[in-house]
Order: C-alpha cells, then structure tokens, then sequence
C-alpha cells in the first residue's frame, strides 16, 4: 500500500467514514456486572478470562489477529443482547469463534468443527456449537460484518503513516507492517479489559496510536487532533481512554529474562571489636539470598555460611536472545506481521529482529547502574552491632 496522492488519502478519508458509520449502527454500550451470585450473569473477571482463552486458540490453530478481533466484537454484540449464564460463557465463545473464522479466514484454514471441539476443550460438541451458532445469528440479525477496533487501528496507522512520512525515522529497523504487528499485540491485549468497554472501538484503537505516536515524533498532538476531527469524536473521552490503555498496557512489558548467571565467591573477613570486647565478623558486602542458575527462585542459604555472590559480566555481544521469553514474544509478534506485510507489499521483507523499542521495568535502574542490568535488590551497607 503506497501513502503518497490525494488519491491514497480520500480512499483512507472513505474507509473511515463507512467504518466509524457501521460502528455507530451496531455499537451498544456492554458492561459486565459485578454479581452477588456467580450463576446470574457473567462477571467482568470471567469475560476477560474467555478472552484470554480465545487468544490462546489464535495461536493454537494459527489464524488472523483479524479473526480474534472480530471474534471479541461478536461476543461483547451478543452479550449486550442477551443475558447469559456463565455455564453457556464457553459455548457462546467457541460458536463467536467458530463464526468469525469462517468469516476472515481462508477455506483452507478454517478449522474443522469436530476438531475445534475436540482439541479447545470447550465442553461442547459439535452440535451444541451449531444450535449456538444459530441463536447468535439470530440476535445479531445475521449481520457479522462490524467494524473491529483492529479495522480502525489499520486505518489510523496508515494515515498517520501518509500525512507523517518521517514518523518511523527514530526506529530505522522497523517497517510499516512491524510496526503495525506491534501494535496489533497491543490492541488484542487490552480487548480482554472489561474496563475499556466503555469505548467504542474506534476510540481504543486511536488511543493505541496516539500513544504511540507521542514516544516517535514531536508534532504528535497536531496529528492526533487532526485524526480526532476526522473520527469525530470527543477529546474528554480520548484523555481518558488513554489513560487506562497506558495502565493496562504497563502489564504488557517484559520483565528481565532469568538469564542471569551468579558466581561463588568467598568472602573477605574482617575483626571488629565490640563494646563488651569481643571480637566479630564482619562482612566485606551485604548478604543477599542465593539464585540458582537459570531460575528467579531464591534458594535457602545454609545457616552459619558466609557467602555472597556476584554477578558475571555479560559477553561482548551482550545478552543472548535465546530465553524462553523472548522467543514466545518474536514468535506472537512474527505471528502479527505474517498477516499484516502483504497489506503493505513486504512479502519479501526480512523477518522481523528483537524489538528494541520494547522497554522494560528495570529501565530506569539499569541506567542509574552505568549501562549494567540485574535482577538483584541494590546493596546496602551491614552496620556494625
């Protein structure tokens, strides 16, 4: 997809007018209720828990993001119809499912039904997912065709990307299409917050962008002023929408890998005198639990030993990329990008590197260390008894 021409931005300015007009016909307001009895209605906490299961099977039969997207937008649709009890929740999920593959999907990658019951674990058979399937329908009106927040975030990045050329400029090993898988991941992890139903989907995805947007370029606020008018929506809203995708998203960034390796070092003694005169040991360095090799679990120290360990400096070529981790993360966002490049003609575009612009908690303490990053509580001083 080419960013340059009036041509190119009145057919991104037609996309969003026919997206953000059968967004208005269909959207209804759904929120989850808190409920003092667990077989009423379904909870907050058991909506977002389905969605985290459905994200699961995306990845366990290898379909589109679009596919999990349209799938979380028929399930809040039907929910808002209906009251259901939480023992219909997994049936009501897989049959959602079940139809939005078959809506997104390929032929040939749409999953068959008995193999989908079988292997979700969902509790249903194949003609319980049928009989749901058919009362979904009907209190949709048949009509599966909504706009998704993913449709919105496509349109947003890519008029972002047309009237801002120069916004990749501070990530020169990220295309268009990386890009937009990772903030694909970022929107499929905030579709499973009861609390951000309260928006619309089109606000979520401009949400994502805009925050985005403010960590690449200066002039950020001009172009998501410009993208609000356009949508026309209420900047209130949009501040405050922004605010719980940030704190949702703050659950979203890696810890450090347990690829730390600590090394035993004996320590060095020294006598001090007490004030009943007695001599005692003092310890050169603070004590501080053991950790084992490849693992975060602290290990009980052996009483009476006084030890303490150190941490090995890391290669010339810095940390190796090989933790479990962070081969579950290139693999989910190489998922995203697969489905998204041939949007933006990168069908031979080289596969996607570690992200470097994920940041991670300890950011702020490795900087205060000279450059150096450990797992390890700072050291403190032992006074003396």
């Amino acid at each position: 997809m080419k960013f340059s021409g009036p041509l190119e931005s009145q057919r991104l300015r037609l996309l969003l007018e026919t997206a953000i007009s059968r967004e208005g016909r269909m959207w209804k307001v759904h929120m989850p209720k808190i409920q003092s009895n667990q077989d009423v209605g379904i909870s907050p906490t058991q909506r977002d828990e389905v969605i985290q299961w459905l994200a699961k099977l995306k990845y366990q039969f290898h379909l589109y993001p679009e596919t999990l997207a349209l799938t979380v937008s028929l399930l809040d649709r039907f929910l808002a119809t209906v009251k259901a009890r939480p023992k219909y929740l997994n049936c009501i999920a897989i049959s959602c499912f079940f139809l939005a593959a078959k809506t997104t999907e390929e032929d040939e990658r749409i999953p068959v039904l008995k193999v989908l019951a079988r292997d979700s674990f969902c509790g249903c058979s194949p003609a319980e997912i049928r009989r749901m399937e058919k009362i979904i329908l009907d209190k949709l009106n048949w009509d599966l065709h909504t706009a998704t927040p993913l449709d919105f975030l496509h349109i947003f990045h890519a008029v972002a990307l047309s009237t801002r050329p120069q916004l990749l400029t501070s990530l020169p090993k990220v295309n268009p299409s990386q890009h937009m898988a990772i903030l694909t991941k970022q929107l499929l992890h905030c579709l499973a917050c009861y609390q951000l139903l309260q928006f619309k989907g089109s606000m979520l995805a401009l949400a994502i962008v805009s925050l985005e947007v403010e960590k690449l370029i200066p002039d950020w606020l001009v172009l998501i002023i410009d993208l609000l008018q356009k949508a026309q929506m209420d900047s209130s809203q949009l501040i405050h929408c922004r605010e719980l995708v940030a704190q949702h998203l703050s659950t979203l960034q890696p810890s450090l890998p347990p690829n730390s390796v600590y090394v035993y070092s004996p320590l060095k003694h020294t006598l001090v005198t007490c004030n009943r005169g007695a001599f005692k040991f003092q310890p050169s360095s603070v004590l501080g639990p053991a950790f084992s090799k490849g693992s975060s679990r602290p290990e009980v120290p052996i009483k009476g030993a006084t030890v303490f360990y150190r941490r090995r400096p890391a290669p010339r070529g810095g940390y190796k990329q090989a933790s479990a981790k962070r081969k579950v993360e290139e693999m989910e966002v190489d998922d995203f990008y697969d489905g998204i490049k041939r949007l933006y003609n990168e069908e031979s575009a080289p596969e996607m590197v570690a992200l470097e612009s994920v940041g991670s908690v300890c950011a702020t303490d490795a900087s205060r260390q000279g450059g150096s990053v450990s797992p390890c509580p700072p050291l403190q001083p032992v006074s003396v008894m």
